[in-house]
């Protein structure tokens, strides 16, 4: 049986799933585009042979001829949209955030566990990449011994927007970072701190935080959204036994003029694109089965990257290490 999917949003991201779903995704059709720009709808409709076009969200989650949903519109849509799709039945795929509000995501959650079942997986696709995986597999095989750290920076070319902060580049960019970590080293946060140096010119400067888990180990994460030289982000994970450390990806290297050269990607979208393709290839099971994918990221998962965000910025802007309080995990996301 072929599953009739629903991209919502139709920007770069809704573009990309869209060509997923298209081209990656055997026994998966590209059933709608919806956006609220027409033209942009039709213009990945079109190019990715979707059957039919919309401008209303919730009509299309509501359709008899969609099976399910890849949210990829504005942050701000993110929950609402879930909400949805739990309460008609239909399983969703929703780019990260589930919300920038931890209370927005208790929200959500509370609507899927009031189903008793889960209908909502979180586009974290860094959980999909090979490097992290890598990483979590030398841990749980002993390879490396006891985790005592993890290095991580997470650096773009520049800003999307001339008014990007520090407390964005901790809530836009960082929970990448915040989740994946938890993931590789099974654990929990229990306090941060964030501290940016001062650049030469008006452009936000990096913010570089500093982690505890609940295991009594240290994380560092810098995010660096004017790094100027291309999008790179790169990951080292120190073990009593051993240290594990992610290498740049680049496919050649340009040896001429007396110099070598390997290039950067300019932004995400390459660098992780094999990710999306075996995240959206893991939702597809999920639909198909009704079982959740083992290392997909749930509404727990944004839950705790929305509450280790607030408590980044509150410790950005007191300067002082912030506690990061959760609720207890639901025995339904266990």
């Amino acid at each position: 049986m072929t599953l009739r999917l629903a991209v919502i949003g139709a920007g770069l991201m809704g573009a990309d799933h869209a060509k997923i779903v298209a081209e990656d995704l055997p026994g998966a059709s590209l059933q709608v585009v919806c956006d609220m720009d027409a033209g942009r709808a039709k213009a990945v409709a079109d190019r990715f042979g979707a059957a039919d076009v919309a401008n209303s969200p919730e009509a299309v989650i509501a359709r008899a001829d969609v099976d399910a949903v890849i949210v990829a519109s504005p942050d701000f849509t993110h929950a609402p949209l879930s909400m949805a799709c739990i309460k008609a039945g239909k399983r969703v795929l929703c780019e990260k955030p589930l919300s920038q509000s931890s209370a927005e995501c208790l929200q959500v959650m509370d609507e899927e566990m009031l189903c008793g079942e889960r209908f909502v997986q979180l586009g974290f696709m860094r959980r999909y990449d090979q490097s992290y995986m890598e990483m979590r597999q030398a841990l749980r095989d002993g390879a490396l011994g006891r985790a005592l750290m993890m290095h991580n920076f997470h650096r773009n070319v520049e800003t999307p927007a001339s008014d990007f902060t520090g407390a964005m580049a901790i809530t836009n960019s960082a929970p990448h970072e915040f989740d994946v970590v938890r993931l590789v080293l099974d654990t929990e946060y229990r306090a941060i701190s964030a501290h940016q140096p001062k650049r030469s010119d008006s452009r936000v400067a990096p913010v570089v935080m500093v982690l505890e888990t609940q295991d009594d180990q240290l994380v560092t994460i810098e995010i660096n959204n004017n790094a100027a030289y291309g999008y790179d982000v790169r990951a080292e994970l120190v073990g009593e036994a051993g240290s594990l450390a992610m290498n740049h990806v680049a496919y050649t290297r340009l040896d001429a003029k007396l110099s070598s050269a390997t290039a950067y990607e300019p932004d995400w979208r390459g660098r992780y694109h094999e990710a999306y393709v075996r995240q959206n290839r893991a939702f597809l099971r999920f639909v198909e089965t009704g079982q959740f994918p083992e290392i997909a990221s749930s509404c727990w998962d944004g839950y705790c990257a929305a509450v280790v965000a607030e408590a980044g910025v509150l410790a950005l802007e007191s300067g002082q290490k912030t506690l990061v309080e959760m609720i207890s995990k639901p025995e339904f996301y266990a």
